[in-house]
Order: structure tokens, then sequence, then C-alpha cells
């Protein structure tokens, strides 16, 4: 974990960076069943999946989401804040075994409805080990804006 300081005018549009990997396990799965209380049998009853569409269990979309976004949690940056996520999608179906990883583009930036701040979108990509893109969404931060004098 490190510190990176970035005011609003800091940030620059198509500016990318990328995660290492991350193998789900089936521990995972059974911990955030617990967590959440979906024990639905697409992610708990290996015998019951060998006769749906995927075949095996498949990870909550909410556990790949969860595990993705930690994963970009390398930088605290202490002149910005998450205000949320907007159109997150799971594209592919993330199995146990499968090794994740993510990519980060600064995809937009724009005035805030709040004057000393500035919004940036961070598109968020997931992709699986075999480079097939498994979930998207955008990150909204707010950033403070540099005081000018």
């Amino acid at each position: 974990m490190i510190f990176r300081t970035q005011f609003f005018e800091d940030y620059v549009t198509g500016e990318q960076r990328e995660t290492f990997g991350r193998t789900i396990t089936e521990a995972d799965i059974v911990t955030h069943a617990g967590q959440t209380g979906d024990f639905f049998p697409h992610h708990m009853d290996a015998e019951w999946c060998k006769n749906q569409p995927f075949k095996q269990r498949i990870a909550h979309g909410t556990l790949t989401f969860s595990v993705a976004i930690g994963m970009t949690a390398t930088e605290i940056n202490p002149e910005a804040f998450s205000k949320g996520y907007d159109r997150l999608r799971f594209i592919k179906p993330v199995y146990i075994g499968d090794t994740i990883r993510v990519t980060i583009v600064i995809s937009e930036k724009k005035e805030s409805k709040k004057p000393r701040f500035g919004q940036v979108t961070e598109h968020v990509e997931v992709f699986n080990q075999k480079n097939e893109i498994v979930m998207v969404c955008d990150h909204i931060l707010l950033a403070n804006k540099k005081n000018e004098e």
C-alpha cells in the first residue's frame, strides 16, 4: 500500500493501471455465502450445477466485484474518495480456480456539483486467466481541487 496524492487536476484521462492476479477459491465462495446469506445452489451445490448451463459452481457476482475492487486498492489518495459505482455488469461466470486481474483506466473527468471537487471516473474491467472479460463497472471518485491563490 502506498500513498499517492492526486488532486483532480493531476488525473489524466487514458491513464491506466493493472493489478496482479488472484485465484478464486472454494473457501472464497463459502466465506462469501456465509457473510451475505446467499446460499443459492449456483454457488454451493456441485451436483445440482452439473445439470445447469455452467456445469459447475460459479462465484457470486458480488464476490467477484468485492475481490476485484479490493485488488485495485493498492494506492491511498488522501485527496479523493469513492462516490460509488455505476454500470456494473457480470459478463461471464467466474469459476473456482479462475484467476482474475483488473485493469483500471481513467475514462472521464468533469466538474462536480460541489465546487471544491472534480469528478473522476475509472473504468474497471476484470479478466480471467483466458483474458476473457468477466466483469465491468465504472468507479466514481470525488477528488479535491488544488487550492488556487
